[in-house]
């Protein structure tokens, strides 16, 4: 008797296990937890000037501008930096993000967009309710870095800069652009 009881606890038990394992799996995978204790720095410079791309402004004759900047603010994760919308001297154009400093995190994104910077929770998911345009995947949580800005993106049309957590739809930080 006591064999057969054993022998029913068996395969519930491997059943639940294997029930656990995969449930762990799926968590770790989604939730990537070990993002938190790993910092990506980044330290690229300003790039320099390039061959302008077709349909870019043209070139101012003083070099590099900073046509729009601003503060990052902290939303679901502390985020410092600063975000500088900047014309090259080729009339190309680059987000520059200096002295980022957040959290790791899966699926990271910058992203221009056309919603107001609210501060708290009320700004953790507005990023995605209106105009905006994905410039990329984060390159590092913390440094200096660039992220070339389409010839096509008017940037009238953008008014702040998010670090948007794809895979939960949620900002990380933001930063209001105001002209410089």
């Amino acid at each position: 008797m006591k064999w057969v009881r054993g022998g029913r606890r068996g395969p519930l038990t491997a059943v639940v296990g294997a029930v656990l394992v995969a449930a762990l799996a799926v968590g770790l995978y989604v939730f990537q937890p070990w993002k938190l204790w790993q910092d990506e720095r980044v330290s690229e410079a300003l790039p320099p000037a390039a061959t302008a791309p077709k349909g870019a402004a043209p070139a101012p004759a003083e070099g590099p501008r900073t046509l729009a900047e601003g503060s990052f603010i902290s939303h679901e994760h502390d985020t410092r930096g600063k975000a500088r919308l900047v014309r090259l001297a080729d009339g190309s154009r680059v987000l520059r993000l200096e002295g980022l400093d957040t959290s790791n995190g899966p699926d990271l994104r910058v992203w221009l967009s056309d919603a107001p910077v609210k501060e708290g929770v009320a700004g953790w998911r507005v990023f995605d309710d209106g105009k905006h345009v994905s410039l990329g995947k984060l390159k590092g949580n913390k440094g200096d870095q660039n992220y070339e800005i389409p010839a096509d993106v008017n940037l009238a049309d953008y008014g702040s800069v998010a670090i948007w957590c794809d895979r939960f739809d949620v900002s990380f930080g933001a930063a209001t652009l105001t002209e410089a």
